[in-house]
């Protein structure tokens, strides 16, 4: 994973790329992975940094669903119990069980929940993760310390997955490198190109870094741009009706003080109708989601004043220690790509299903689904796109692919269990320089030797890039990444040869930005 050497790539190829991939994020990149480890020449390109849109904001869970399941999805629930049992086995440095509790505060939510959640544990088969079980009063304040006492009854326990959404997509990107794909991120398509017959069978693209325009030539167009698909479709039909409903989300981060235990919080009903998790996420505390159908889709979503306040008093219904704004460390926003579905209003009620289009002009649209299900999306999306290309059948591989980093979890690695193999990379780059061991900030346990390794392996070329998605500072303590920021630019500008005024340059954007992600910074609520 090396821009200059993947530009090289693409400078020494002439010949026709099989398959051209608009967007780098989870969609994209599992397409990427599944095209080339089939064998074909695959080219991926990415407008801003891999996960910069909603793959990076997601509630960190690896799950069949729950809500699916009562709103009589049984095959979505069915599939993305299978995938999820298959990222833990092809990516177990990423993806581990996570016990849930569900409190119960009136007589009949444990049996209710508990009926529920069994048919749930059943339906993974040989993918289960742990069993399911109705728990005593005293024995859910075990596994939950800080829940609140008054009225409660028990609860249940269940296990779904948990996973850091973006070191699994940096990991996806190597391991589809690792195959043969050429990716580059900071490359967004400015185009589309046809043949005579007006089908599409290219894209014109610029190097936001140099500014230097390219045609790349293909068999087929896969646009996996998520939320931003529809901009995309409309350069291949400026009248095409927008396949996307988009929806917001915030989570927000707390102390891990507010849940110390093992176990997360799972409250099945809220006020607008979503599921609401607490859960324990790198020693920090996760809460969330929202569901608020918005009308545009912007680059860095922000959370309104409105839903940090509804979070806020959903998780003061349950914890101990009532949650206020003093206490929020960060909150980040992002945006669910759900496939329009006639007038339905509440985007709560729409299908996570993936949908594949494809336009009169050929180009293939992949849009939809969820995280867990990234990797049969991928092989439905590749057995699709080889037909509408005529090219040469050839079997997915991706079900048993070990994904890069593959590594059975070591506790003595500490945080940097989520590199896997890397890890030991990482400690020899600290035993070259015992300084680069030190965490950047008291908060957070990131260090230099991991920035270093960020943008000489990872293809980090901001700040950002290294804060946001490298390490997750900003989504974990906003002020800290923000302090960290001035330390981060300069390790990057020796590595990337950039000068003084590009260090200050890369400070003040991503400053402006961490701002976006402190709680007095949330917009207010639309009309």
């Amino acid at each position: 994973m090396n821009r200059g050497q993947m530009l090289e790539r693409v400078l020494q190829r002439d010949a026709t790329w099989d398959m051209v991939i608009i967007g780098g994020g989870a969609s994209g990149v599992g397409v990427a992975v599944d095209a080339a480890s089939r064998g074909y020449q695959v080219l991926l390109l990415e407008q801003y940094d891999f996960g910069k849109g909603t793959s990076s904001r997601s509630t960190k869970l690896v799950h069949g669903g729950v809500r699916y399941l009562e709103q009589g999805n049984i095959s979505l629930v069915m599939e993305a119990l299978k995938e999820r049992g298959l990222l833990r086995q092809n990516a177990p440095h990423l993806v581990h069980d996570l016990a849930f509790v569900v409190p119960s505060y009136t007589w009949w939510e444990s049996p209710f929940y508990g009926f529920g959640l069994k048919v749930y544990n059943m339906l993974s088969g040989r993918y289960r993760f742990g069993p399911t079980s109705r728990l005593s009063r005293d024995e859910t304040l075990q596994r939950l310390p800080t829940i609140k006492t008054e009225g409660l009854k028990g609860g249940v326990v269940y296990y779904d997955g948990q996973f850091d959404d973006t070191r699994l997509l940096i990991n996806l990107v190597a391991t589809a490198a690792e195959q043969g794909a050429t990716l580059l991120n900071y490359f967004a398509v400015t185009g589309l190109r046809r043949d005579a017959e007006g089908f599409v069978n290219g894209v014109t693209a610029r190097d936001s870094e140099s500014g230097r325009d390219y045609e790349f030539s293909a068999r087929v167009v896969i646009n996996a741009s998520g939320v931003f698909c529809d901009s995309i479709r409309k350069m291949a039909d400026p009248a095409a009706s927008s396949l996307v409903a988009p929806s917001q989300g915030i989570h927000l981060v707390f102390e891990r003080s507010f849940l110390p235990g093992c176990s997360a919080i799972m409250v099945p009903h809220t006020a607008d109708g979503r599921v609401m998790f607490a859960i324990p996420w790198h020693d920090h505390t996760l809460v969330g989601t929202t569901d608020v159908a918005i009308h545009d889709t912007p680059i860095e979503p922000r959370a309104t004043d409105e839903e940090i306040n509804f979070i806020l008093e959903t998780a003061s219904r349950y914890l101990e220690r009532a949650p206020t704004r003093a206490d929020i460390l960060s909150v980040f926003a992002g945006i669910r790509p759900l496939v329009r579905a006639g007038d339905q209003k509440s985007t709560s009620s729409l299908s996570r299903s993936h949908t594949i289009h494809i336009d009169n002009s050929g180009l293939l649209t992949l849009t939809g689904g969820k995280w867990t299900t990234y990797r049969n999306m991928s092989e439905d999306c590749v057995d699709q796109a080889t037909t509408l290309a005529q090219l040469e059948d050839r079997p997915c591989c991706t079900r048993t692919l070990a994904i890069h980093g593959h590594r059975v979890p070591d506790e003595a690695l500490g945080h940097f269990t989520v590199y896997g193999s890397d890890a030991l990379e990482i400690r020899n780059l600290i035993e070259e320089n015992a300084a680069w061991g030190e965490p950047l900030h008291a908060a957070l346990p990131y260090t230099a030797a991991e920035v270093i390794w960020a943008t000489r392996h990872e293809m980090a070329r901001t700040v950002e890039d290294v804060l946001a998605r490298r390490t997750r500072a900003l989504f974990l303590n906003a002020r800290a990444a923000i302090e960290m920021s001035s330390r981060v630019a300069a390790l990057m500008a020796e590595e990337l040869g950039q000068n003084a005024s590009w260090q200050q340059q890369q400070i003040t954007q991503f400053r402006e930005l961490a701002a976006g992600y402190l709680p007095t910074c949330a917009l207010r609520a639309q009309e």
